[in-house]
């Protein structure tokens, strides 16, 4: 099958259990909950995306014919050799949603040179086997279709959804993000971040999680 990719890029995850740690993020075009388009906001299911999926024009995008040419150039953006004594390299699949193109032929392509593979998905969809690492995000009036992983991490708050909700699920981490909306008001955002403190003291299976990319000034 042909890959769509928006961009591949090295750089350090800024988000959950694994923030701080270099790795390489394969964003697969387009996502399931909504178009990308900002005319189909106001009814995508998801409306708070920050992130630009559209489209195969960011650098090192395009499409990939097979999961043998995918893999290549996912390999050829780490900067450094990858026989490194005693770690893994890490890739991170996200999107948009991956799991509309993400495939075990590609994850065997990658564990097969010694990689570490992890995914960020809404859960809506079923993942391919050979994941190292499921990051499910839940977006309000979805149907989870993942509902085991490593860790569930919950935007905060949406409208009709309770952390409460999620928390016997059978995650190894649950992590709570303020939602932090392109264009809202400071004010409000900070509101969301109160919040999440808020419901991380009173409820301590929940950690606070931060987007430290956004103030590190990385990708």
């Amino acid at each position: 099958m042909a890959y769509r990719i928006k961009e591949i890029f090295h750089s350090l995850q800024g988000e959950g259990v694994h923030a701080g740690r270099a790795a390489v993020f394969c964003r697969f075009s387009g996502c399931n909950l909504w178009t990308g388009r900002e005319r189909d906001r106001p009814d995508a299911a998801c409306r708070f995306c920050d992130t630009d999926f559209t489209g195969t024009d960011g650098p090192g995008g395009g499409v990939f014919e097979d999961a043998g040419q995918l893999a290549s150039a996912i390999l050829d953006a780490f900067p450094y050799a990858l026989d490194g004594d005693g770690w893994r390299p890490y890739v991170v699949f996200t999107g948009g949603e991956p799991a509309l193109q993400l495939t075990t032929e590609l994850l065997d392509a990658l564990r097969a040179r010694g990689c570490q593979c992890g995914v960020e998905t809404n859960g809506t969809l079923p993942l391919p086997a050979g994941l190292d690492w499921v990051t499910v995000s839940p977006k309000a009036g979805t149907r989870l279709a993942v509902t085991r992983g490593d860790e569930l991490k919950l935007v905060w708050p949406q409208e009709g959804l309770d952390p409460a909700g999620f928390a016997r699920l059978d995650f190894g981490h649950f992590i709570l993000q303020p939602r932090d909306e392109a264009g809202a008001d400071t004010e409000g955002n900070a509101a969301h971040v109160a919040a999440c403190v808020r419901y991380c003291l009173a409820h301590p299976r929940w950690r606070l999680g931060l987007q430290t990319h956004k103030f590190l000034g990385i990708r």
